[in-house]
């Protein structure tokens, strides 16, 4: 048998495998769990704290009090923002403030001191934030190319695991999962920090939202 002919006979085989009925993969996921309020929050931020990110819980009227405290602590000046974002969250902030658009350069963004932004859910269980692309949201590169990340989440939007997480997100939306600071191990396990996103992320937990 020549070249082409072993070649033809592998696409036969997979034009014959392609027919088969598909098979069905069983979805007997664990559901439906639930924390009380004080549990969840405690092993959110137990997992956000051990994946290095700097957690700061408040009430929903101080949530612009806390976004500036951070911001300042972290020598911002210049922020970006999603174009849906509560402006409310930034009256306390003393910088100035960019709202991002699509035709924005996205290197262009390395510019900016840092970005916040809100969430859509929220897993417990793994520390994961989930953004999906909406208003208050937005696009991926303003969450990932600024070296700052200030990210609010409310309580009630934080799932106990990823089945209950990912049962809130709409599927057709682009998503992010975000674990913590973005971080990696060079060729000697050494970690390092702001490769692939933000080199710093700080969660504002609005605990009554």
């Amino acid at each position: 048998m020549n070249a082409r002919e072993t070649v033809l006979g592998r696409v036969r085989d997979a034009l014959t495998l392609a027919l088969q009925p598909e098979a069905e993969v069983p979805r007997a996921y664990r559901t439906g769990r639930t924390l009380p309020d004080d549990e969840r929050l405690a092993l959110f931020v137990d997992r956000l704290v051990d994946y290095k990110a700097e957690v700061h819980t408040c009430t929903a009227e101080r949530t612009a009090a806390t976004v500036a405290r951070v911001l300042a602590s972290r020598g911002a000046r210049h922020v970006g923002v999603p174009p849906g974002l509560d402006r409310a969250w930034l009256a306390a902030f003393g910088g100035t403030v960019q709202e991002d658009r699509a035709d924005i350069p996205a290197p262009s963004l390395d510019a900016l001191d840092g970005v916040v932004t809100a969430s859509r859910v929220s897993c417990a269980e793994t520390g994961t934030i989930f953004l999906d692309g909406e208003p208050d949201q937005g696009r991926r590169a303003l969450s990932l190319v600024p070296d700052l990340h200030v990210c609010v989440v409310d309580l009630s939007s934080v799932a106990v695991g990823v089945p209950e997480a990912l049962a809130r997100l709409t599927p057709h939306r682009p998503t992010t999962l975000i674990s913590g600071p973005s971080a990696t191990s060079d060729i000697e396990l050494e970690r390092v920090e702001g490769v692939h996103g933000p080199r710093t992320l700080d969660v504002v937990i609005r605990t009554d939202a």
